[in-house]
């Protein structure tokens, strides 16, 4: 692996509401290149706003935020690194309904001026990479919801990320879809020597990271130092009574 993390953020702050709701405190993470993250934590913890951030989906307030080289506070297009150097997948799809499967693959490609052939090109082979070729023409009312899922992992993968994110990718799928699309994330991830940090609430799918970070309250929950071993407590000895009598 490249020294280099894939993913740095330092004192990463963000907050809402003109600073009333501090959802990311300080946040400080690195995940190496190739490795797959599973981000933990409690409803409203900062979990989701973190992957956004990581993704430019929107910028912190203050602190750093480096992706595959990028120095996100100085990247002035960032649609243009959304396209080219992350991957994203949501819990909802989010796949365009009046597209099929293929078109819907094809939508990130826009943004690099790819031509028109190669689009179609690319997004058969991602099609075919989920296991969708049969498919391919459908549009998502058509599809079930594990397969509109596989699709939007295609879409993500459109222009070869380096970094995958994930939120929730099998939280609106049955046992069996989830776990499909697990297993497909694992499989590309594997195959493309692809970094993968995924938010989940299923311990089941948390497990099979390399790492899991929990957070707590907008930062890392780190565990807690080791607390100095007690002295036994000193034992006074029993005194005996006598009644006198």
């Amino acid at each position: 692996m490249s020294s280099a993390p894939a993913i740095e953020c330092v004192d990463v702050v963000k907050t809402y509401e003109e600073g009333r709701i501090r959802a990311l405190n300080s946040m400080s993470l690195c995940v190496d290149p190739g490795e797959l993250v599973a981000v933990v934590g409690p409803s409203g913890c900062g979990k989701s706003t973190l992957l956004h951030l990581i993704g430019a989906l929107d910028r912190p307030d203050s602190g750093e935020i480096h992706v595959a080289g990028h120095d996100l506070a100085h990247e002035r297009n960032l649609d243009h690194y959304r396209a080219r150097h992350v991957g994203l997948v949501f819990q909802l799809h989010n796949l365009l309904p009046t597209l099929n499967a293929l078109e819907n693959v094809q939508v990130p490609m826009f943004e690099l001026g790819i031509d028109a052939a190669e689009r179609r090109q690319r997004a058969r082979r991602l099609v075919a990479l989920v296991g969708l070729e049969e498919r391919e023409r459908n549009r998502p009312a058509q599809l079930s919801g594990g397969e509109r899922q596989r699709v939007a992992v295609a879409r993500a993968l459109a222009n070869d990320p380096a970094v995958l994110l994930a939120d929730e990718p099998t939280g609106s799928l049955d046992s069996e879809a989830g776990r499909n699309v697990l297993e497909l994330l694992e499989r590309i991830r594997e195959e493309q020597k692809m970094t993968l940090v995924l938010v989940t609430h299923d311990p089941g799918v948390a497990e099979r990271a390399d790492r899991i970070v929990r957070m707590l309250d907008g930062c890392l929950d780190e565990p807690p130092a080791r607390m100095p071993a007690l002295a036994p407590p000193t034992l006074q000895p029993v005194q005996s009574y006598s009644s006198g009598v």
